[in-house]
């Protein structure tokens, strides 16, 4: 029986994110791969992450940045960049590959972008155009320093982070002359802010102190203004040591010019086009994913070092050459095999949920952009725009279920029509996004680094040495940061219970259910009935907790009822990363074999991988089936209630589609006593 022959190369990797048509992501993964296991893991090996202080040696970071293309790759053509329109992918694929390595690198190389995207995404032509080509590389013929920047939100408040609609920093007038453009006093403290060592240019949330100013913005510092610009001392912190990371302080006088996205004046009150509120969600939404498939590239960057060490880990000792213990190691324990499939599902399934996200971004982006653009000429905004796009409901929802209907049963020309139609498609993807950009982050980094201490355990002691392969332990200690950078796990699941009881979205969950259901009727080898089973359930509960009470006559699906909103964001996060991972063994169950190189062998890795999105769909099955009946049953006080039946029959039908599941687990396990894995990893302990 054909089984997996060797570890998934590039050429699986394309085809399962869908870059294997962009020969311009290949070279960043390739750049940034070089950079990652040469430049990066020898300042790993070297202890340079037992500094706090930004050294000579991690400096060549950026340097390697630099001429690497990936200080550019944020930026567009006309700006100094390579890469034409949206990055999101471009992004992700570079940070996943210096995260193989070290998520510091990963976070100093993603800092510059995070510092500029304010700019980027709501700021004036002129700012978008000025700060972006500043921090691009000098072109030939250029005689100009580079700049870099970054990006201030979070300051020394107590806490620090938990809540980035409180700030301390202050915006006021300090000088205002008839016909003048207003001078601007910004005091501003930060805390745990990256690239400070370096940064020429900062992009900072303010709160105004002054009358003559309305609400809060960001704004444009610059090393140089008039006044205090002190990068601060080092933050203490044990994790992600290299990037640079202080706690700055600023004092500077800047024009009003300097406020992202311009202003009006009305009655003698600067009015900033955007809050700090608006200008943040709008950076987050996107740049969450990165920092999601982080986490991810670590669980798939342990599988190697951790199967060497299960083959050689009695080798030196009495097992005889060509012994079992000798070949096999602790690989004759199928706990071992069966631990470590977990941890490759997990990472899999995180990296289809987080690349499936990059994508949906970069299909979004223009469609956002031009609704903004057509909302603006039309004066619509707030609760007018929502309005506006409320109207569209039932044509969204059309268009969902003509999108998703088995091929050639839809109506094509009315699919047209709505394609067309830029607020159906808008009101899609916005529900989607919502949705998986958060879960990224949630799932990924809270799932990642509990499925990373397993990988860690997987090594013995060895897993807690600096000297363990893969830098495990570095590793395990990175993926708790990761949970935090970008707004915490509580901020995740707020975000998502709001945007998981969209219609939209809860219209688009019923048609994945369909989709899975006829995925099972003609490939049962997946895990797309189990999947299916689970979301069903899922989606009974999340109705039924919506309209029910306690036994004490409160709500449950309420704002502030975490204790039953948060879990079913948990679920849900289980559930769409499985979701993803089943379409992407689907993609390359169709593209592999047409690839010569995947062609010899194509049948083991397939199968391999069907094994495993069969095992991780039941075991997202199980956590979410978990979730829901604790939910569904605990705020009871024991009497029958209405739909308790058809609950249980949704039970009962999800156990029994987990039918072979663990036979499928066992399959994968066995895979992985016979993969062949180079004789030593590409890069040093």
């Amino acid at each position: 029986m054909e089984t997996l022959r060797t570890l998934p190369g590039d050429d699986v990797r394309q085809i399962l994110w869908r870059y294997a048509d962009r020969f311009d992501l290949q070279m960043a993964v390739q750049s940034a791969r070089g950079i990652a296991r040469g430049l990066v893991a020898r300042l790993v090996a070297d202890g340079e992450r037992n500094s706090h202080e930004w050294t000579e040696g991690k400096a060549e970071l950026l340097k390697a940045f630099d001429e690497s293309g990936l200080t550019s790759i944020y930026m567009d053509p006309c700006q100094g960049g390579f890469i034409e329109g949206p990055k999101n992918l471009a992004l992700s694929l570079v940070a996943l590959e210096l995260a193989w390595v070290d998520a510091g690198a990963a976070t100093g190389s993603l800092a510059s972008c995070l510092g500029l995207a304010p700019i980027h995404e709501k700021g004036t032509d002129d700012q978008r155009n000025t700060y972006l080509g500043m921090c691009c590389p000098p072109q030939p013929g250029e005689d100009r320093e580079i700049k870099r920047a970054a990006f201030a939100l979070t300051e020394p408040l107590p806490y620090v982070g938990v809540d980035t609609g409180v700030l301390g920093g202050k915006i006021r007038v300090e000088s205002w002359e008839d016909g003048q453009e207003p001078m601007l006093k910004v005091e501003k403290r930060g805390r745990f802010i990256t690239n400070m060592d370096f940064a020429d240019i900062v992009t900072a949330a303010v709160e105004s102190d002054d009358e003559r100013l309305k609400g809060t913005c960001m704004v444009i510092l610059e090393n140089g203004d008039p006044g205090v610009f002190d990068r601060g001392a080092p933050t203490l912190k044990m994790v992600h040591q290299l990037s640079s990371t202080r706690d700055p302080v600023m004092n500077l006088s800047i024009p009003a010019s300097r406020i992202i996205g311009g202003y009006e004046v009305k009655d003698g009150v600067i009015i900033p086009k955007y809050n700090h509120s608006e200008i943040i969600a709008s950076v987050f939404h996107r740049t969450r994913i990165p920092v999601g498939l982080m986490t991810s590239a670590k669980l798939l960057s342990a599988i190697e070092p951790v199967i060497r060490y299960h083959r050689q880990r009695f080798r030196g000792g009495s097992a005889e050459q060509g012994s079992p213990r000798f070949d096999l190691g602790l690989q004759q324990k199928e706990d071992s095999l069966h631990r470590l499939i977990d941890v490759w599902a997990a990472g899999e399934a995180g990296c289809s949920l987080g690349f499936a996200a990059a994508r949906l971004a970069d299909e979004f982006d223009p469609i956002e952009r031009e609704k903004d653009r057509s909302f603006e000429e039309q004066g619509l905004s707030g609760r007018k725009g929502f309005m506006a796009l409320r109207k569209k409901q039932a044509e969204v929802e059309e268009y969902i279920a003509l999108k998703f209907a088995p091929e050639g049963e839809g109506d094509a020309t009315r699919m047209a029509e709505l394609e067309s139609d830029n607020l159906v498609r808008f009101a899609y993807m916005d529900a989607l996004a919502g949705v998986l950009n958060p879960g990224t982050k949630l799932w990924n980094t809270g799932v990642g680094a509990t499925m990373m201490r397993e990988a860690v355990s997987l090594v013995g002691g060895y897993g807690i040495t600096e000297d363990c392969p893969g830098f495990l332990c570095h590793k395990w200690m990175d993926a708790q940061l990761e949970a935090t950078y970008e707004g915490p796990e509580a901020v995740q699941r707020r975000h998502l219970t709001l945007t998981m009881s969209n219609p939209v979205f809860l219209a688009i969950v019923k048609q994945w259910i369909a989709e899975l259901k006829r995925i099972h009727a003609t490939d049962a080898g997946v895990g797309a009935c189990t999947l299916a089973s689970a979301m069903e359930q899922w989606l009974w509960a999340m109705n039924y907790l919506q309209g029910a009470k306690d036994s004490d006559g409160r709500k449950l699906y309420h704002g502030k009822r975490q204790g039953v909103t948060f879990a079913m964001a948990d679920a849900l996060g289980w559930l769409i990363a499985s979701r993803y991972f089943i379409k992407d063994v689907l993609v390359l169950k169709e593209q592999a074999p047409l690839n010569p190189v995947l062609a010899d062998g194509v049948e083991g890795l397939t199968d391999f991988y069907a094994n495993m999105s069969f095992t991780q769909a039941a075991r997202a099955a199980g956590e979410s089936a978990r979730i829901c009946a604790e939910l569904v049953f605990g705020y009871g006080d024991g009497a029958e209630f209405e739909g308790q039946d058809e609950f249980a029959r949704l039970r009962l039908e999800l156990d029994s589609c987990l039918s072979g599941a663990r036979l499928a687990k066992d399959r994968a396990a066995n895979a992985l006593t016979g993969v062949m894995i180079p004789e030593a990893l590409d890069y040093p302990m």
